[in-house]
């Protein structure tokens, strides 16, 4: 095999690798703060994250259910080729959760539980980026 070769088909592996690991981790962070802030009572909620215990239990269980189904979303149309396309729509979703939550947590001066804001915004948008145009994911036929 020439290294012509090689150099072309490495980087399309690399990132095809690249966007499994986001989406599994987008998924993983998403599905677990979903579940914790559906699961866990407010009192004990509102110890590990002040906001909940200052905002009404609607709106944070809310949120957990908008974080489960973009960590669903992002992973699970994609590993069942099954209308892959909504992973790309789960991706844009969980983008535009992060950038809410960016100004949510700034306007409050929370700004020590942005980073993982900012990481969860990028790894969304590589796999919106990767799945929308770079390597898409190609529908099971039935």
């Amino acid at each position: 095999m020439s290294t012509t070769a090689l150099e072309t088909t490495t980087p399309g592996r690399a990132l095809r690798i690249g966007l499994w690991a986001a989406q599994i981790l987008v998924a993983f962070a998403f599905v677990g703060a979903g579940l914790v802030k559906l699961t866990t009572p407010i009192p004990q909620l509102a110890a590990m994250m002040p906001w909940a215990g200052q905002d009404s239990e609607t709106f944070v269980r809310s949120i957990a259910l908008i974080d489960l189904a973009g960590g669903i979303g992002i992973l699970l149309p994609a590993l069942t080729r099954i209308l892959p396309r909504l992973t790309v729509l789960a991706a844009l979703g969980c983008s535009v959760l992060q950038v809410f939550a960016l100004v949510f947590h700034l306007s409050r001066g929370e700004a020590e539980v942005t980073p993982l804001n900012v990481l969860l915004l990028a790894l969304s948008l590589f796999v919106l980026w990767g799945r929308n145009s770079r390597a898409p994911i190609a529908p099971r036929q039935f």
